[in-house]
């Protein structure tokens, strides 16, 4: 039985406006730099994740979605951010090859996109009623390998400034994490940062963002100086994750604090 590769890019902060900057990055060239750059690398992915903040508020970001992945020949598993619009997001996004905050089975592995959005708030909640489905889910497909994405970070980044932002219902969806021995990994985005680590055997993944990034364990709010990235994921037919964070250090920068 083969693996399953995925391709996650994350926080691509999107404007309508094709110049449009985010802290000094222009936010468009760089998310297709990191496109170029992935498919380098694997020119077939299984399918691609974009985990929250494909706009930066902007509803209009969301036709550079459609323009660069909407021809895609596999799966676009989506879902939103704090930054995000989910009405617009769900309308823009409504038809193949884009998923928005659905499920999706690869082989022996389900990918579960979570939806973190929490309305007014830089923070995430998932909520009773989906950590109840997410349950469910869990149940149903006990016997397959289960990597669950979402937006918000559910364990501390050590980060004072960025942990205040992070999901509020962390300790509920941890004891599901928990519950279900069928969960291998957990991938999100938002910090602006990289992370790999394992909680109770299970993989906890954040992924750098497609423009600028924020300084890791920083107290206050600050920019760091790495260059764009993304994360690849292979998915072993074993239940293991085999990943790297992809810098492009060769982009050109100007990133502003």
């Amino acid at each position: 039985m083969q693996s399953v590769r995925l391709i996650q890019y994350t926080d691509m902060h999107l404007f309508g406006d094709a110049a449009g900057r985010l802290r000094g990055v222009a936010t468009l060239p760089a998310l297709q730099a990191a496109i170029a750059d992935a498919q380098r690398r694997c020119s077939r992915p299984d399918g691609i994740l974009l985990t929250g903040d494909l706009v930066q508020d902007d509803p209009h970001g969301y036709r550079w979605i459609k323009h660069i992945f909407g021809a895609s020949q596999v799966p676009v598993l989506c879902l939103p951010g704090n930054h995000d619009l989910p009405d617009h997001m769900q309308a823009a996004l409504a038809s193949a090859p884009f998923e928005v905050s659905r499920h999706r089975q690869f082989g022996r592995w389900l990918v579960v996109m979570l939806d973190s959005w929490l309305a007014n708030s830089a923070g995430g909640e998932i909520g009773g009623e989906q950590l109840a489905q997410l349950s469910d889910v869990l149940r149903a497909h006990r016997k397959q390998h289960v990597l669950l994405c979402l937006h918000h970070q559910p364990i501390p980044m050590r980060s004072d400034w960025l942990d205040q932002v992070a999901l509020t219902d962390s300790a509920e969806f941890m004891a599901v994490v928990r519950a279900h021995s069928n969960v291998r990994g957990v991938l999100w985005g938002h910090v602006h940062q990289s992370l790999d680590s394992f909680v109770h055997g299970v993989r906890f993944m954040a992924t750098p963002a497609t423009c600028a990034q924020f300084l890791p364990g920083s107290a206050d709010f600050a920019i760091d100086n790495r260059p764009p990235g993304y994360r690849m994921l292979e998915l072993m037919p074993d239940g293991a994750i085999q990943t790297e964070v992809c810098w492009l250090e060769s982009y050109a920068q100007s990133v502003v604090a």
